[in-house]
């Protein structure tokens, strides 16, 4: 199999953006046969994309990193909408598709080709200073009340899993540490990077070490495409991590909840 840095060095300028065009040709005929990228679209997680009222078409990561691939390849891109991650392997599988999108867990041992991850969901809580809670654990006691985002990968995890806290739902995301302190809750859940950023702005709170949950998102390749497309996929996505464009994605989406996942090559 060609290694990471062999794809790179491969097409040096196509995954800068400057392409030949026998370069484009050679990398779009392997990823997308049919000269359109197929790209499966689950729209029924938000971290990957959603459908707003009234549009017909999705928006969301997932929907970004598709159309910067076609712009580098310059080949059309077609969004194949689904409403789950098993409908999108399925059509991977199927080969009905070429491209999708999928939390790691639930695209490992499905006969298709990933990159390494390009976002990344670490939730935990954060608490006051002084509060007698230490551990991930010590959470989900009877009386203790938590704070979370209404519907965010935060929440539908922990419905889930706690079993005798109570969870105070707030509206929007970026309030949760602020509606924890106002009401006087025990602690507030989301993603590590941002509580930190909380507790640095704020003072006096302090960030729980371990985790109760972790996800990554990956690009997954249809099963039975060249080994060299897959490689040069996760040159591609490496180079989004790096540049500044999943930065700006999370930015422009308002997503709060995830992280861009640390480069890997």
């Amino acid at each position: 199999m060609v290694s990471r840095r062999s794809a790179l060095l491969a097409f040096p300028a196509l995954i800068s953006g400057s392409a030949t065009a026998q370069d484009s040709v050679a990398v779009g005929r392997a990823i997308a046969p049919s000269g359109t990228i197929r790209s499966v679209i689950n729209v029924g997680h938000p971290m990957i994309a959603t459908r707003p009222p009234g549009q017909p078409t999705p928006l969301g990561i997932g929907v970004d990193i598709s159309r910067e691939l076609g712009r580098r390849l310059a080949l059309d891109v077609e969004l194949i909408t689904v409403p789950s991650s098993w409908r999108a392997l399925e059509l991977l599988r199927g080969e009905d598709g070429d491209l999708g999108f999928f939390p790691a867990d639930a695209a490992r041992g499905q006969s298709i080709d990933v990159t390494p991850p390009y976002l990344e969901l670490e939730g935990t809580y954060v608490v006051r200073r002084d509060s007698p809670l230490t551990a991930i654990d010590d959470v989900d006691r009877r009386g203790l009340r938590i704070a979370v985002g209404l519907n965010s990968p935060h929440d539908l995890f922990l419905r889930r899993q706690i079993r005798t806290a109570t969870m105070v739902r707030v509206a929007n995301q970026a309030q949760v540490v602020d509606e924890f302190l106002r009401q006087g809750l025990d602690a507030a859940a989301g993603n590590r990077t941002e509580l930190e950023a909380a507790a640095e702005r704020l003072g006096g709170l302090r960030v729980m070490p371990g985790r109760f949950m972790f996800i990554e998102f990956v690009l997954g390749l249809a099963a039975g495409r060249p080994p060299a497309a897959q490689e040069w996929l996760t040159a591609f996505i490496e180079d989004l991590k790096t540049n500044g464009f999943l930065a700006a994605a999370l930015e422009r989406h308002n997503i709060r909840a995830a992280s861009v996942s640390r480069p890997r090559i």
